[in-house]
């Protein structure tokens, strides 16, 4: 197990550095005292190919890779592109694991996704029931690719000694989201709707499905924690969930982000959207135990932070004084 301090002595590869929460990942690191970080930029080196992959390995030269790069979106954007989500992921993560292994790389973080359970999991979400069923159809093909570095870390682990971990986070929000509403997940999207909705005096906002699954969020400096705790700590074979262990409907969420936007308008649920997974909240004793990790930032004072950060950087136009 590498104690925190010796982090002062390694060099990173962080996939995804320059990304939501990638950025959050490589400031912790440099925190706890890092000697070098390298992010790549896609414009530079494409990891969807080999030469992409052998570049960035020979100019980072790290003693540890973070994997965090990979093709994400909202149910829409899953629905549009499975074929995409599946082989892209897919590819990153196996080429560079596999090359990362053969130039010698000490260790290798692998980030997967809260979407490789099986659609029915039993909730809490135990690590133990990842194999027990299918993914949620919408984003099974994004999922099942990210759980394939589960089983390579695993494999790698028993047959070279390889040490590959590989860490669950749920939804993640924060400042500095997506608020794109073509690819952008639940929270920034209802964000954007509502201050839109709400500047524009909409007298309704339609939000998909029935509002009634269940949905647990991560703040974004929260998982970057967890992230860099698990580099440090864990060194073991298993999957580690990373989550606040806290779940909330979609429909009371919507309600929560509309009265802190000051939305007083009628919300429209549209059931023939999907719903997506029935429920999601994760067991995250695991992390605690093995690394000491629990999420600090609870929801609402995630979805203030991020409500404030869009109005500001997002959605810079002047805002109308809510009473007190």
């Amino acid at each position: 197990m590498m104690d925190p301090v010796e982090s002062r002595g390694r060099g990173y590869l962080v996939t995804g550095g320059s990304g939501f929460l990638g950025r959050r990942v490589v400031a912790e690191l440099h925190e706890s005292g890092a000697s070098e970080v390298f992010v790549p930029r896609s414009a530079e080196y494409d990891l969807r190919t080999t030469d992409g992959i052998e570049r960035v390995l020979t100019d980072g030269s790290p003693d540890v890779v973070v994997h965090l790069a990979a093709v994400v979106g909202g149910i829409g954007a899953n629905r549009a592109h499975p074929g995409r989500f599946f082989y892209e992921n897919a590819i990153m993560g196996i080429e560079l694991m596999e090359r990362a292994r053969q130039a010698g790389v000490a260790k290798f973080v692998a980030v997967g996704t809260v979407c490789s359970y099986p659609k029915f999991t039993p909730v809490p979400f135990s690590e133990g029931d990842l194999w027990n069923g299918y993914p949620e159809e919408t984003n099974a093909p994004y999922g099942l690719a990210k759980k394939m570095l589960l089983v390579q870390a695993q494999a790698y682990r028993e047959e070279y000694g390889f040490d590959a971990i590989y860490l669950v986070p749920v939804n993640l929000y924060g400042p500095g989201d997506n608020f794109d509403l073509a690819t952008s997940h639940v929270i920034p999207a209802l964000i954007r709707k509502f201050v839109e909705a709400r500047e524009a005096g909409a007298p309704e906002v339609e939000c998909w499905g029935t509002g009634t699954p269940t949905r647990e969020f991560l703040y974004v400096d929260d998982a970057a924690r967890g992230i860099r705790l698990a580099t440090e700590r864990y060194d073991g074979a298993e999957p580690v969930n990373l989550g606040s262990g806290q779940e909330i409907s979609i429909r009371d969420l919507a309600t929560k982000i509309a009265e802190l936007v000051g939305y007083e308008g009628r919300l429209v649920w549209d059931s023939s959207k999907p719903d997506g997974q029935p429920r999601r909240r994760l067991d995250v004793s695991r992390a605690e135990g093995e690394f000491g990790f629990r999420a600090e930032i609870g929801l609402d004072e995630g979805l203030r932070r991020t409500v404030d950060w869009y109005r500001t950087h997002a959605n810079p136009r002047p805002q109308p004084v809510l009473p007190s």
